[in-house]
């Protein structure tokens, strides 16, 4: 059966402008991302039409300065914008976060020559971006990197392997973490790269549960050489970037989460009032209602939390611990939710007629990116006690 078309969140918006941001939003994830979505999934098809689309509207770079190409727009209205997306199709969601993801670090604290050459064609030329920071042997603990950076006259030459890499083999640009000076994270500096850099090269994308079209692989840089013009920031400054960029993609995270998490509740709700079971609609007893009234209340708070998280960030507030919780709860919420949507519809929840059971495997991977939900209770924790003692 093909998805069910889902229901509009009633949003809170600060602008008639935003307003009609949503509208365009919903339109596009209706005519060009739900209907393919299950077909797509299953053939582990990457939808880059439709990121075309997305760039040529002004949806790639939301959250950015227009004078680069961007969209100036506030990022409690750029996570709604996720949020649409993502109930549509995770793998589109995701995908535009971690584009954003990879164009902050230029974006944030690039130099003005380096905004103003490469922004635009990041921001709204149609061009696709990868965040690489993860390698084998260093997930959770991204400051032991070891690919490395040789300044060599003008050029920086990196070697190694990152590891975990979404739209790894397909980006047009990586925002690259590599160590060009001490152990630990005062050596490690970010550089911008092409995507078509000799000595670039991608593995075979991962088999993963889910999110089949949205490829994740392994990046070998082989003596890759970019100019020192494609630094970004100053030598060590890179982890603290790297840092500084997660806690927004956090936040990015949570809004994908809360859209996966609406769409099972809407497939969930929808199922629930047409099927009938002892001469009734399943959706007149009393322990599936409760199922369902819980589903609701948690999406809504976890709305609510990255939102107050996005608001304090748009006030140049801190937001990094909100970002932590908010990611935390949000997927922890969509592996809830969609998991409860599975057994809401029964036995059809376990098939692939349905979407419930995609939406489950696709929950799962957000408890893990962008800092697993282990490593968010330490950072919140260490906002609430300070550091572990050694």
């Amino acid at each position: 059966m093909p998805d069910r078309a889902q229901q509009p969140v009633d949003r809170q918006l600060p602008t008639d402008e935003a307003r009609d941001l949503i509208s365009l939003v919903r339109e596009i994830a209706q005519r060009e991302i739900a209907p393919k979505a299950a077909e797509e999934e299953d053939a582990g098809r990457f939808p880059r039409e439709v990121f075309t689309l997305l760039s040529e509207s002004g949806l790639l770079g939301l959250p950015y300065d227009l004078e680069y190409g961007g969209g100036d727009q506030p990022y409690e209205v750029y996570l709604q914008v996720l949020e649409e997306l993502a109930a549509a199709r995770l793998t589109v969601g995701l995908g535009v976060s971690v584009h954003t993801l990879a164009s902050y670090a230029l974006a944030a604290h690039g130099a003005k020559q380096q905004q103003v050459e490469y922004l635009p064609a990041m921001l709204g030329g149609g061009l696709l971006g990868a965040y690489a920071l993860s390698e084998p042997s260093s997930g959770s603990d991204a400051a032991s990197l070891r690919t490395k950076a040789v300044r060599d006259g003008d050029d920086w030459v990196i070697t190694g392997t990152k590891a975990w890499i979404t739209h790894g083999g397909i980006a047009d640009f990586y925002t690259v973490m590599a160590r060009t000076g001490e152990e630990g994270p005062r050596g490690i500096t970010a550089f911008l790269v092409p995507g078509d850099a000799e000595g670039l090269s991608a593995a075979a994308p991962e088999k993963k549960m889910g999110l089949k079209g949205s490829p994740t692989a392994q990046v070998h840089l082989d003596g890759v050489r970019v100019s020192d013009e494609r630094r970004i920031g100053e030598e060590g400054q890179g982890f603290a970037i790297a840092l500084s960029a997660l806690d927004s993609g956090r936040l990015g995270i949570a809004a994908c989460a809360i859209g996966l998490a609406q769409a099972a509740l809407d497939q969930a709700v929808a199922y629930a009032t047409e099927r009938r079971q002892f001469g009734k609609p399943i959706a007149d007893f009393q322990g599936l209602r409760f199922m369902l009234a819980d589903m609701a209340t948690q999406i809504e708070a976890g709305r609510a939390l990255y939102l107050a998280a996005a608001r304090l960030r748009d006030a140049g507030r801190p937001f990094a611990q909100q970002a932590a919780m908010a990611k935390l709860f949000c997927t922890d919420t969509a592996m809830k939710v969609t998991t409860d949507a599975v057994q809401v519809l029964g036995g059809y929840g376990y098939t692939a007629d349905f979407p419930v059971e995609r939406y489950m495997r696709e929950a799962k991977v957000l408890q893990i990116v962008e800092g697993t939900n282990q490593i968010q209770r330490m950072v919140i924790a260490r906002h609430l006690a300070g550091p572990e003692t050694r």
